[in-house]
């Protein structure tokens, strides 16, 4: 048996150990997601405007949305390999841009742009093939979906602290950070090739690929009203923590770029932490967990507000760990309700819609760096104290739509 010849789902056994090129293409994508965050103060130190560098930040979603809506029926129509192969080769792809493009608005978004791409196709493919590959090895289900989500933040926490640690003080920061990246990839693309196919759909039994976008559960009061308010929060929270913040306490510290790494690694380790709390927290038929998730959001924003007043580095971490609490609790709640909410056959697609809202939040930097600079007059406190209001109003939504069933029927 060849790796163009994939075997049909469940026929054959794999070892224990098959996931892991998988995952590692998961740790390798994420990686090339998240290290261009830490490096936005070295490129506004480089001359680029704030507006301009949060705006790339931004980009990455306008590859990762269309990967994630189109991956993963694509992926159950044709299988797992011709989606996921691409991921580590586009996120190489684009640290080459990255690297080469520090001059070069259009370079860096098309860096940004393949990033996102990559990202987007291993999040929607990767982790359903990491899943089915530690199903047909004999271990639990569960396991696969913890395997997943340990690789995507690893590689999201361990890429940006390594990118902000080379560029704060390695040679040539603004190409070294990617040609580690670019090694990987190349690594995980070689690795990733003999990795067997776990889904061998019958195409029979398929209607047209358009029809498989089509995500009712998408479209019900629960999803509308629990889930849609609080998700654009989840990667909201990151964004505030690791690229508002650690540039507003730039002045602050001797090694911002370094600052801005620590403010990522620690948001991200606290939202990690957090999501095991929340499971135990979540329960389901009641909206708690969407509930804490917001308090803990609101507490982050107290906490933003408390930095931006003291420009305390000290209180900036600590607001970056409480804001990635919020971070981790939006997410383990939204994803477990959208678990519920899902009809047998769109959990997938709706799991893509939920991670496509949810990097709405990355548009929060460009956003408020554009009404800074258009509204000078307003600060950063004012912006974060909308948001506050912002969150009651998603609290009165989630409450509201906490009556409502929260299985699809």
């Amino acid at each position: 048996m060849t790796a163009m010849t994939p075997p049909r789902t469940g026929t054959t056994t794999v070892a224990a150990s098959t996931w892991v090129p998988v995952g590692g293409a998961l740790f390798v994508s994420a990686w090339g997601g998240n290290q261009f965050t830490p490096l936005l103060v070295m490129y506004k130190q480089e001359g680029l405007s704030g507006v301009t560098v949060d705006a790339l930040l931004f980009v990455y979603v306008f590859g990762i949305a269309p990967a994630l809506l189109i991956g993963g029926p694509a992926s159950d129509r044709w299988g797992r390999r011709p989606l996921m192969l691409p991921a580590p080769i586009l996120a190489g792809l684009g640290s080459v841009a990255l690297a080469l493009g520090a001059e070069s608005v259009v370079l860096l978004s098309v860096g940004r742009l393949l990033s996102g791409i990559a990202l987007g196709l291993a999040m929607a493919v990767g982790g359903s093939w990491v899943a089915e590959l530690t199903i047909r090895s004999g271990t639990p289900a569960g396991v696969g979906a913890r395997r997943a989500t340990m690789c995507l933040t690893a590689g999201f926490g361990v890429g940006a602290a390594v990118a902000g640690v080379m560029a704060q003080w390695g040679p040539w920061p603004t190409v070294a950070p990617y040609v580690v990246t670019v090694i990987l990839a190349a690594v995980s693309a070689v690795a990733l090739w003999p990795v067997p196919e776990t889904r061998f759909a019958d195409r029979k039994q398929h209607g047209s690929l358009l029809a498989d976008l089509r995500i009712p559960s998408a479209f019900t009061r629960r999803f509308l009203l629990v889930v849609a308010p609080v998700a654009p929060w989840v990667f909201g929270a990151c964004a505030i923590a690791y690229a508002i913040l650690p540039e507003r306490l730039s002045g602050q510290t001797s090694v911002p770029i370094a600052f801005a790494a620590a403010c990522c690694l620690i948001g991200l380790t606290a939202g990690f932490a957090i999501q095991s709390v929340g499971r135990r927290i979540d329960r389901p038929g009641t909206v708690r967990a969407m509930v804490v998730a917001l308090a803990a959001l609101a507490a982050g924003l107290v906490m933003a507000i408390l930095a931006d007043s003291s420009h305390s580095v000290a209180v900036t971490l600590l607001a970056a760990a409480v804001l990635g609490c919020g971070y981790g609790m939006a997410l383990i709640g939204g994803l477990l309700e959208v678990q519920r909410i899902a009809g047998p056959d769109d959990l997938a697609g709706l799991t893509a819609v939920y991670y496509t809202l949810t990097y709405i939040g990355f548009a929060f930097p460009a956003l408020l760096a554009w009404i800074a600079q258009t509204f000078p007059d307003l600060g950063y406190r004012e912006f974060f104290g909308f948001g506050l209001v912002m969150i009651v109003i998603a609290l009165a939504l989630v409450l509201l739509g906490g009556r409502a069933r929260p299985v699809n029927p």
